[in-house]
């Protein structure tokens, strides 16, 4: 008898953009629009609207799967806010996903890349970046730990491809010979690692809804600010 297809929810704000999608057997019903400052208002009557689409209650869903981060300090709480309130009231567990994997298996699905050093811009002129080997170690990439560096410092294997949305602030100083794709990480990429991410049990209870910072600052000093434009001056 074959295994009922999941019934699942994910939702990401860990960028300027939001996304949202329900699976509710092979049907998908998605949102992607503008995020940011507006996700905490908008975000809960969009789930509300496509689980109607999808003629779905919160409480017969499998998993709320939402992007942990990295990312915006303010998404990431937004996310994980709203995802432990639902799975608290509807008694449903949670899958949290890394949002640099979400990014990596975006280009995966759009461009073909295998292999995938996915990036975010983490402002304040760093990034966050992560590996991922879709070829050598299966459907999740691996289990590389997430860094927090300057654009200069980020490192690309011969062959591999440079994915994410940092390329319009940081493009000349990214890895040149690399091949770029733009990518976030969606709602839908999570969808699709989600099949992967259950069998490998990686649900929570609602109260383990915990944000992947990286950082722990969420802004520089006046005094940062005016020393890495010296050293940029200095350096041109």
């Amino acid at each position: 008898m074959p295994l009922a297809l999941p019934k699942l929810l994910a939702f990401d704000t860990s960028t300027e953009h939001l996304s949202v999608a329900v699976l509710h057997g092979d049907t998908l019903h998605a949102h992607n629009g503008v995020g940011g400052a507006q996700a905490s208002t908008t975000l809960l009557p969009l789930i509300q609207q496509l689980l109607g689409e999808a003629g779905l209650a919160l409480g017969e869903l499998d998993a709320i799967v939402f992007g942990r981060g990295p990312g915006s300090f303010t998404g990431l709480r937004t996310a994980c806010s709203v995802a432990q309130g639902l799975a608290f009231g509807a008694n449903v567990p949670l899958l949290p996903v890394d949002t640099l994997l979400a990014v990596a298996e975006e280009a995966r699905h759009a461009f073909g890349a295998k292999q995938v050093v996915a990036v975010l811009d983490a402002r304040m002129d760093q990034l966050y970046a992560a590996r991922y080997d879709f070829e050598a170690d299966g459907p999740l990439g691996g289990n590389d730990e997430p860094l927090l560096l300057s654009p200069e410092a980020l490192e690309v294997p011969a062959g591999w491809a440079l994915a994410g949305n940092a390329f319009a602030a940081y493009g000349p100083r990214l890895a040149p010979a690399a091949a770029r794709h733009d990518a976030l990480p969606s709602a839908t990429a999570m969808l699709r690692l989600a099949p992967a991410l259950l069998a490998a049990g990686r649900t929570v209870p609602a109260a383990q809804a915990w944000p992947l910072y990286v950082r722990d600052k969420v802004a520089q000093t006046t005094e940062e600010r005016a020393a890495i434009k010296a050293a940029a001056a200095a350096a041109h």
